[in-house]
């Protein structure tokens, strides 16, 4: 065997496992196993979970926070002031931003991604090209998919049509779109389908980025998937506009999105920080409403979205933080929400990206977190450190802490 963890921890109320690997899966799970290894790490009764997966971020246009600034914390300026700094942008800077967004998240148990990759007529495919790039100079560290993104539209800025089908082309692994910048939303959301199905390929849609529901077209969405049967193959992103449709207009909605198996991504920290911003009082959360979600059987994941840009000024690319941010914000802290948490940043994104042999079971792929954390339901709240990250059954992070706790002449260690 490659790996044997001894005595971790897999799931609370159990007793503790041995977990062996072997050329990249998980050969074996038993209360003790007394095989030779390659290498032999003791769990002391650490949590072992499978990796985070992040589900929705532009990495292209992370880490300008220092260059950028939006005074007003509103969305309008953020893409103001975003596409203003766009044409400096060179593809020597959007790799080096990229790369230092990419590596933290790596630092901190991601082992599959899917990044939103955008490009125009104006600032052409540089940063596109960029994002594919790193896909194949990590693919030993991550499983990426890249979305074809089409930031500022499609049908209002010519040639788009002809760039999103080229991006396809170039290897694009998703179809990305963002209906409420177009004139004609459905129209939008049309083509979207169109180049989906003539690619076969899955579709990802920022969609309802709004504080007010006046303009929802998630409807629209989820029926085309049906009509399309594209079930389970849709993804929407913000939704924030949900969180502003009263209770009785809610249900049916869930009850669509959940028909047509179309997944869910809530990005509280960006939807926080833009939202509610003209709300005068009482302001607004503006967070999709991921418990009505979940509870309805929609499939819901939480992801990053932004690292230090005009959308998001903060973050360290720790998707543990996104989950802890949405315990309070969602009200996910009871005793049965809290363990459907860490589901929202393993398991459930997993689905969205089609993951096909992903979990902590036999032959399942060795990828997989160690985390300093003994009790599983903690794993959110502690946001614990990752002491060992795998990836196709190699160890690819370790970490070590020590702290030390001075009491007079006297230090403890812990």
């Amino acid at each position: 065997m490659d790996i044997l963890f001894k005595q971790v921890r897999l799931n609370d109320n159990e007793s503790l496992k041995d977990v062996a690997i072997d050329n990249g899966k998980i050969v074996k799970i038993a209360p003790e196993i007394n095989e030779p290894a390659d290498k032999v790490i003791a769990g002391d009764g650490h949590v072992l979970i499978p990796g985070l997966v992040e589900s929705h971020i532009h990495l292209d246009k992370a880490l300008i926070s220092n260059r950028v600034h939006n005074q007003s914390g509103t969305l309008k300026e953020a893409i103001a002031v975003t596409a203003k700094a766009k044409p400096t942008f060179t593809r020597e800077d959007i790799y080096a931003r990229a790369k230092k967004a990419l590596e933290m998240e790596i630092e901190h148990g991601v082992t599959s991604m899917r990044t939103h990759a955008e490009f125009s007529p104006e600032a052409g495919f540089d940063g596109f090209k960029t994002i594919l790039q790193l896909k194949e100079e990590y693919k030993d560290m991550l499983d990426m998919q890249v979305v074809a993104f089409p930031q500022d539209g499609i049908f209002k800025l010519p040639g788009m049509t002809k760039m999103m089908d080229e991006a396809m082309q170039m290897g694009a692994d998703v179809v990305g779109g963002i209906p409420y910048v177009d004139p004609d939303p459905k129209q939008h959301i049309d083509y979207i389908f169109e180049l989906a199905k003539k690619y076969n390929k899955d579709v990802d849609f920022h969609q309802d980025f709004f504080d007010d529901a006046d303009k929802l077209t998630v409807q629209y969405i989820a029926e085309k998937t049906i009509q399309e049967h594209w079930e389970g193959r849709v993804t929407v992103g913000h939704e924030t506009a949900l969180a502003a449709v009263p209770p009785e207009k809610l249900k049916p909605i869930i009850e669509l999105l959940h028909k047509a198996q179309v997944n869910v991504i809530s990005l509280p920290e960006t939807d926080l920080h833009l939202g509610g911003r003209t709300d005068t009082y009482n302001v607004r959360r503006c967070v999709t409403p991921i418990r009505k979600l979940r509870d309805g059987g929609v499939n819901v994941a939480l992801s990053t979205n932004n690292i230090r840009n005009p959308f998001t000024p903060f973050g360290n690319g720790d998707i543990m933080q996104v989950g802890f941010l949405a315990v309070p914000v969602a009200h996910l802290g009871g005793l049965d929400d809290l363990p459907t948490v860490l589901d929202m940043l393993t398991n459930n994104p997993a689905k969205i990206l089609h993951l096909p042999a992903y979990g902590v079971q036999e032959g399942d792929d060795a990828d997989l977190v160690l985390l300093d954390t003994k009790v599983k339901n903690d794993a959110v709240i502690d946001i614990p450190d990752r002491l060992y990250v795998l990836k196709n059954g190699r160890i690819t992070v370790t970490t070590e802490r020590k702290v030390s706790v001075f009491r007079g002449n006297t230090v403890g260690v812990k």
